[in-house]
């Protein structure tokens, strides 16, 4: 099993930054791998960012310019780098782990609020 565990979050005046970290440990082969996901209260959870193995990345439109998924193969953690931050940024940022078997795993949350 794989377990998450983020870390992080805060609240942030609008325009500012912060960086989030998601370390992984358990049964870390065949993660092929890993992403962002967040939910703000009464709306469904989406996508943030995705990274491969490989190094590949991709962003959703909103935060595409703005947020940055990066990983340090050596400490198996994950990161997103959110700049510019707006208060529609604002949620419960969550990790996620997927192995080649597509098992997936979730981490428990992190809040991030951005005010005016």
């Amino acid at each position: 099993q794989v377990q998450l565990v983020e870390s992080g979050g805060g609240l942030v005046q609008a325009g500012g930054s912060l960086r989030l970290s998601c370390r992984a440990s358990g049964s870390l082969l065949r993660i092929n791998g890993m992403g962002w996901y967040r939910q703000a209260p009464g709306k469904e959870r989406e996508l943030v960012a995705t990274i491969t193995r490989a190094g590949s990345t991709n962003y959703p439109d909103s935060v595409k310019g703005r947020f940055t998924i990066t990983t340090d193969i050596a400490k198996n953690t994950v990161f997103l780098r959110m700049n510019s931050l707006k208060p529609e940024d604002t949620a419960v940022y969550y990790c996620n782990a997927e192995k080649t078997s597509m098992a997936t795993y979730w981490g428990q949350g992190t809040q991030v609020t951005v005010s005016s």
